[in-house]
């Protein structure tokens, strides 16, 4: 069952599926500014990776880390941590604006790579790192998590790519998330050079997601825009963001994030996504269905042949984290290719390039 809290520490729990022998396949943890990385180290630990080693420079937050993970080794160094022949994945999110480069020392000493989105927060962050990637054959791997650890989202694509709903036609996706008390959130939350914005930081769900569903390897932003509407003390942060794209296979996205997700609801966010295809259409209620239910992974089906509603908490997993572990051991791409990762957080950057700021 998943455990949803606020944005900063979503970090769901499934059941154990090891695809891996205990000790076969050793990763470790690195820079913890974001909660995230509990949920990524959940994900690898229930699918059987051994994780062996934390660091981040802040004992805090180490401490912290050894809490929920006990017996884990602290390294000195993450340079101690790229030296050890045994791990060879390293699980990080750090700062966004320093998520390229340590993935790029991570590839360069020939271990994969698993950031917290965004991957990057510049253009030439990503070049460099598609790179090195190239260079080094190790991998880029981003946790697009409302996709990748939301069994409703990961059915979805089951149903979508089995041709439940006929050809897909345009995906909308909505983002709301809760800042939550803002003297919990680190300082670079609310600086623009180092989140990188809103449509390239939440906005890179929206946006894989739509690539995932669609079917679509390429896309052009028709239009987007930010906003600061409620924040005035934090002048560069943004609050809401929208945009729209259209595919290279003719299908459309319309996405909208925001942070205005309201104290009276009974979780996080209340993620949803629609899914429009050509014989019916897919309506996902992520994290909660409202006054309803509180549980989350909802999957609502409506084709020629009636109205169904899927209730998927604890029916599905979470399968990305064990085809990601194999797909390092034997060098395959079953659960993402390095190039959809990539073309995600190209366009979330170029969506943000592109963005018109509609409050003063």
């Amino acid at each position: 069952m998943s455990q949803k809290s606020d944005g900063m520490n979503y970090a769901p729990q499934g059941k154990s599926h090891p695809v891996v022998q205990p000790g076969e396949f050793v990763f470790a943890a690195a820079f913890l500014e974001h909660g995230h990385i509990h949920g990524q180290c959940n994900g690898l630990r229930e699918a059987g990776a051994n994780l062996k080693w934390v660091y981040d420079a802040d004992p805090k937050k180490v401490a912290a880390f050894l809490e929920k993970y006990p017996g884990t080794q602290v390294a000195r160094s993450f340079d101690e941590i790229l030296a050890d022949p045994a791990v060879r994945l390293v699980a990080a999110a750090a700062i966004p604006n320093e998520r390229g480069a340590i993935g790029c020392r991570t590839m360069q000493a020939g271990k994969d790579y698993f950031t917290d989105k965004t991957p990057f927060t510049t253009l030439d962050q990503l070049a460099e790192a598609r790179r090195v990637a190239a260079a080094t054959g190790r991998k880029y791997m981003v946790y697009y998590s409302e996709r990748l650890h939301s069994e409703c989202a990961m059915h979805a694509g089951d149903l979508v790519h089995g041709g439940a709903i006929g050809k897909v036609v345009q995906v909308i996706g909505l983002g709301p998330h809760r800042i939550g008390p803002k003297a919990n959130r680190p300082a670079w939350f609310w600086e623009r050079a180092r989140y990188g914005g809103i449509l390239c930081d939440i906005g890179s769900h929206q946006i894989e997601q739509y690539l995932f569903y669609s079917g679509a390897t390429d896309a052009t932003i028709i239009q987007a825009a930010i906003a600061n509407h409620a924040n005035p003390d934090v002048p560069e942060f943004e609050d809401f963001g929208e945009a729209s794209l259209q595919g290279n296979n003719g299908t459309t996205n319309f996405f909208r994030v925001d942070w205005y997700n309201p104290t009276g609801l009974g979780t996080w966010g209340d993620g949803r996504t629609v899914i429009l295809g050509t014989k019916g259409y897919i309506e996902l209620r992520k994290y909660i269905d409202v006054a309803r239910d509180p549980a989350g992974d909802h999957l609502y089906l409506v084709d020629d042949k009636g109205e169904q509603h899927l209730s998927l908490a604890g029916q599905v997993g979470f399968r990305f984290f064990g085809e990601l572990i194999l797909d390092c051991l034997n060098r395959t791409e079953k659960a993402m290719t390095q190039a959809h990762a990539f073309k995600a957080a190209e366009l979330c950057l170029k969506a943000q390039a592109a963005a018109r700021r509609i409050s003063p």
